[in-house]
């Protein structure tokens, strides 16, 4: 078995039955309460929570995880290998009925996000990768796109942030700006170039970015933050400060040239 081939197979495995349980909930019961100010929760985040650390635990027992819906612990700070979750990355747009939310699974070695899984629980589309074996949507490989000019480009943003005018700075520098609601999914399709470039002008945490950060590397893409470059997870600090950028190398450094300009 190639290296990590057990790891990507449990990370598909634990999103799709977690997809399963929020599909579920998609045709019946989206009703949420705010966990605090302008962060909602449903039933259906905390179940696929449950059933992902289920699937998890049992096949990696002494990994540790970090997840949106459970209690933070400090000792994932001695751990080299980390699985960082978000169960139901757009609950937003699952309230609103939007289907542009994922499952988001990813799993840390030393730092380095080298496995990455994200589904679609209504178009049942799951993008994966490991590190070094490529990234895939449903056994079809994928590559990010080859644009290379801003001008020409698609980027895909945060709906909050463009209703919060936090990208108006931008709008003349792209092709089109086109609002997508979960992060994961945004960086799923730059992977799949369904979308050029992703940009984010807001903080995200780990588990947001973390699967995505896998895929678009295995798809030949970056993930950076203009602050710091490359992320580092499994951080005391779980949080990623703006501004985020991830596609093709040669657009993330167009975009960072005319941003330092």
């Amino acid at each position: 078995m190639a290296r990590l081939e057990r790891e990507l197979q449990v990370a598909r495995e634990a999103a799709l039955r977690a997809g399963e349980i929020i599909a579920r909930y998609a045709e019946s019961d989206r009703e949420s309460w705010e966990k605090s100010k302008d962060n909602p929760v449903t039933q259906a985040d905390l179940e696929a929570n449950d059933k992902i650390l289920g699937v998890i635990h049992a096949a990696f027992p002494g990994d540790a995880v970090l997840s949106e819906e459970t209690a933070d612990s400090p000792s994932r700070l001695d751990s080299d290998r980390l699985w960082v979750i978000d169960p139901l990355d757009g609950t937003k747009e699952f309230i609103e009925g939007v289907p542009q939310f994922a499952v988001s699974i990813g799993l840390v070695e030393a730092g380095r996000p080298v496995v990455g899984a994200i589904y679609q629980p209504l178009t049942r589309e799951c993008f994966w990768a490991s590190d070094g074996a490529g990234a895939f949507m449903d056994g079809t490989a994928l590559r990010v796109s080859q644009r290379a000019r801003l001008d020409e480009s698609v980027m895909l943003s945060s709906r909050t942030e463009m209703k919060r005018g936090q990208v108006d700075l931008y709008r003349e520098w792209f092709k089109q700006i086109e609002p997508v609601g979960s992060a994961a999914f945004k960086l799923a399709r730059v992977a799949a170039a369904r979308g050029d470039l992703w940009l984010s002008t807001a903080p995200k945490s780990e588990w947001d970015v973390c699967a995505g950060d896998a895929i678009v590397r295995e798809a030949g893409g970056v993930f950076v933050t203009l602050g710091e470059g490359e992320r580092t997870y499994n951080q005391p600090d779980i949080l990623l400060q703006p501004e985020m950028l991830a596609g093709p190398r040669a657009l993330v450094e167009a975009f960072r040239a005319r941003r330092e300009a």
